[in-house]
């Protein structure tokens, strides 16, 4: 790795977590959250492409699961990073409460399914 890049190795280390991770969100399942939630999940955004977000980041012990993944908008997805999800949206003045609440619903409503 000598001659790599900083962002080259932060790949390759990106790719091992999520590797070692279990991660079992199927695309069916992936389909259904991004119809449940019709919008980016943090700032409500339809007029981009969705990305898959880890409401809790893979480099904090996420996964990709039914219950921790939120369709995001790329802005938001790169801007949150892998921060925690409550704290970065008070930074960026988004409405946490709403997006709890609608987490929480979402969730419960593709579990039940």
């Amino acid at each position: 790795m000598a001659g790599t890049t900083r962002r080259a190795r932060a790949a390759v280390r990106r790719r091992r977590r999520v590797a070692a991770a279990d991660n079992d969100l199927t695309p069916d399942q992936w389909s259904a959250i991004r119809a449940a939630w019709s919008a980016c999940a943090y700032c409500g955004a339809t007029d981009t492409p969705l990305q898959r977000d880890c409401v809790l980041p893979i480099s904090r012990g996420g996964r990709y699961t039914l219950e921790n993944v939120v369709p995001a908008c790329r802005s938001c997805n790169a801007s949150k990073c892998n921060d925690e999800v409550t704290s970065w949206m008070r930074r960026r003045r988004l409405d946490e409460p709403r997006f709890l609440l609608r987490h929480r619903e979402v969730v419960t409503l593709l579990v039940s399914a």
